[in-house]
């Protein structure tokens, strides 16, 4: 049945129930029994029901709106989640965030804010199943951070990560670097999505080493998404043979692995180049001075927020934006040493 099409009386007779009960199991009324409840979701779930947003309304008298996140260490986030409750300040919603902790479980931090049933939902989560999003997407307004998926029933704000990419790596070109190694988290952690921002940020990096002639000095490193992750991957790289004069790392956590790593070791710009992505408050710290893409978290933001209540008051057609990155750069890259 096409979800469109559906009404709380399609779901009453699914479930064997009265209207009432239905809307009852809607707006979270009390005396409702688990197995009722059970009942009627599971008629909502199969039919794919949306309710209104009067009822969505009805529902969600506590005014509340949930932001999922991989973690709460970072700087980045931070930014674009008080951008998004700056947003929403004259508003009636207040926001419950919800971590997706250390095994980074995001669907289950996505799912407990739905149980909680929620007004809306923004979430930070490459690693989550599309389809697994877009059933969600017909139940509850969801703004998806960080996506590029063709959604029909939520909406997704990303960077242009290829271009990011290119800019990072033309800055190092033309600075004179040719030995440039890319710095990534483990496909897995981004479920092996090949639209996800690493793996676009990976094969940007790869497709323009080898437009440049630089094939044969392509190499990717994979570490845990953590700077302690990437301190001992470049440990491991500077142990090695074969030390680079630039690495282009995935995103600033990352980055500051590198230079922890390089400080341990006596190292500068001077010797290795390095590169962030995300350009995140830190970066731009004098003591770091890190040269990042800077993605607007501003815009982030309040992009997020316009979203989810233009979803919340009715809006169902998907709105897919991307937000066009820009070269910050500090004193991390320089001109190589000559070898």
């Amino acid at each position: 049945m096409n979800r469109t099409t559906v009404t709380i009386s399609d779901v009453a007779h699914h479930a064997g129930v009265s209207r009432a009960a239905v809307s009852k199991v809607i707006r979270n009324a009390y005396g409702v029994s688990n197995a009722m409840r059970e009942r009627v979701q599971h008629a909502i779930d199969t039919l794919g029901y949306r309710p209104s947003a009067t009822a969505r309304a009805m529902r969600g008298q506590g005014y509340t709106l949930g932001i999922e996140v991989p973690g709460i260490a970072n700087s980045f986030l931070d930014d674009v989640i008080q951008s998004f409750i700056d947003a929403i300040e004259e508003t009636p919603y207040q926001v419950i965030i919800a971590p997706a902790g250390p095994d980074r479980d995001s669907t289950r931090a996505i799912q407990v804010l739905a149980d909680r049933q929620v007004d809306g939902i923004v979430a930070v989560s490459p690693a989550v199943d599309p389809d697994w999003l877009e059933s969600l997407g017909t139940r509850i307004p969801l703004v998806l951070l960080g996506r590029r998926d063709e959604a029909t029933t939520y909406d997704t704000i990303s960077d242009d990560d290829a271009l990011g990419t290119r800019l990072a790596l033309e800055h190092l070109v033309s600075l004179g670097h040719r030995d440039i190694v890319h710095l990534t988290i483990t496909p897995d952690a981004e479920n092996h999505l090949d639209n996800a921002p690493h793996a676009v940020r990976a094969e940007a990096y790869r497709e323009f080493m080898a437009e440049h002639r630089l094939a044969d000095l392509t190499r990717v490193i994979t570490t845990a998404p953590s700077e302690d992750g990437a301190a001992q991957a470049m440990r491991d790289l500077l142990d090695g043979p074969h030390r680079p004069t630039a690495v282009y790392a995935g995103h600033d956590e990352l980055a500051l692995g590198v230079l922890r790593a390089m400080g341990e070791a006596g190292l500068t710009s001077r010797e290795i180049s390095v590169v962030g992505y995300d350009d995140s408050p830190i970066a731009a710290h004098p003591l770091i001075s890190l040269t990042s893409i800077h993605q607007s978290a501003t815009s982030c933001g309040r992009l997020a927020a316009r979203f989810l209540l233009e979803r919340i008051n009715g809006r169902t057609t998907a709105h897919h934006e991307v937000v066009v990155p820009e070269l910050r750069a500090r004193a991390s890259t320089t001109v190589p040493r000559t070898r």
